[in-house]
């Protein structure tokens, strides 16, 4: 049996392709949609069913549980080939990694990820729209690019109260803010075309979640959440600052304490993160549950930039790929 990391997906990972996935008759999918029934929430099994519309499933209010149900069931079946050695997520990614683990139960984790996706799908709080949008810092050989990443930074400090990197993904920068920041930095950063796709790319459904813009909205939520019930987790958790939480010294305190009060306001260092679940874990494959297609050439090029495994270049990737015992595998990709 391998020994596997995973590495849950978080909020903009739902789309068109990733529709259709959600078993109606699950206990978990009725349960949630019993939930969200409750606050007069439209049916996450009846929003799978639907054509794909960015306007409806890029909202964090829907897409944020979509992909939380997504990775959950996909962890059900984990445990068959794999052994879980150490869990992360990618943003949002990061509730469902408290759900896969124990920290908290399916009700509770439901409810923190609902609760706080209504919080990110207000406006600002002088009425602005939050915005965000991807750089790539790698070549097309999946390294890293230093112009590239000099570009970001002479972005953001342009902007420092109105523009921050919201996820550090490694090969992507995701960087949220403001619309009136967004749109100049946007106009500004010089266009790139990486694997077919051009850049700068603007996200639609945009929440601007970790960054100090969304601070009313997190004091809200977190004041909501204070009864959670928290527990150690039953694997070792690696959260967006890079820091372990074990089964043997988790403090659940600590944990509740990063999850509703910082977790939404501080950029998500998602390259740091499976940096330390590679070094400290050695795991044989880093596994991506749900609808988490956007992480894989994220995880590629963090692969190829630890030298892991003796792989230091694309083809040298794509090779181990095309193995026996590929590195990196994504349980829904289509």
């Amino acid at each position: 049996m391998s020994r596997a990391a995973v590495v849950f997906p978080g909020r903009t990972s739902v789309t068109a392709a990733s529709l259709g996935s959600l078993p109606p008759r699950h206990p978990w999918v009725r349960r949630a949609d019993e939930l969200r029934a409750d606050l007069d929430l439209p049916s996450l099994a009846s929003l799978d069913a639907e054509r794909f519309d960015p306007a409806i499933h890029r909202r964090a209010v829907h897409s944020w549980p979509l992909a939380f149900l997504a990775g959950l069931l996909d962890a059900e079946r984990i445990a068959e080939d794999h052994e879980a050695v150490v869990v992360t997520g990618s943003s949002t990614g990061w509730y469902t990694a408290l759900a896969a683990t124990g920290v908290l139960p399916f009700d509770e984790a439901f409810r923190l990820v609902q609760r706080m996706a209504i919080a990110a799908d207000g406006p600002l709080p002088d009425g602005d729209a939050p915005a965000e949008l991807v750089y790539p810092m790698i070549d097309d050989a999946w390294r890293t690019d230093p112009e590239l990443e000099q570009r970001v930074v002479a972005a953001l400090d342009h902007d420092s109260d109105a523009l921050f990197l919201a996820l550090d993904m490694g090969a992507y920068a995701v960087l949220g803010g403001t619309s009136a920041a967004i749109q100049t930095r946007a106009a500004e950063l010089i266009p790139v075309t990486l694997s077919g796709r051009s850049y700068p790319l603007r996200l639609p459904g945009a929440d601007g979640w970790h960054t100090p813009l969304r601070a009313e909205a997190v004091r809200s939520a977190g004041a909501e959440l204070q009864d959670l019930p928290w527990s150690v987790p039953s694997v070792t958790l690696v959260d967006g600052r890079g820091m372990r939480h074990t089964p043997w010294s988790a403090d659940p305190a600590a944990v509740a304490h990063y999850t509703l009060d910082e977790f939404g306001l501080v950029g998500f260092d998602v390259a740091t993160a499976v940096r330390v679940a590679l070094r400290e874990h050695a795991p044989d494959v880093l596994l991506l549950p749900g609808p988490a297609g956007s992480l894989g050439a994220a995880c590629a090029h963090l692969v190829i930039a630890e030298g892991y495994r003796g792989v230091r270049s694309r083809a040298d990737f794509e090779t181990a790929q095309r193995s026996d015992a590929p590195l990196l595998l994504s349980m829904r990709r289509r």
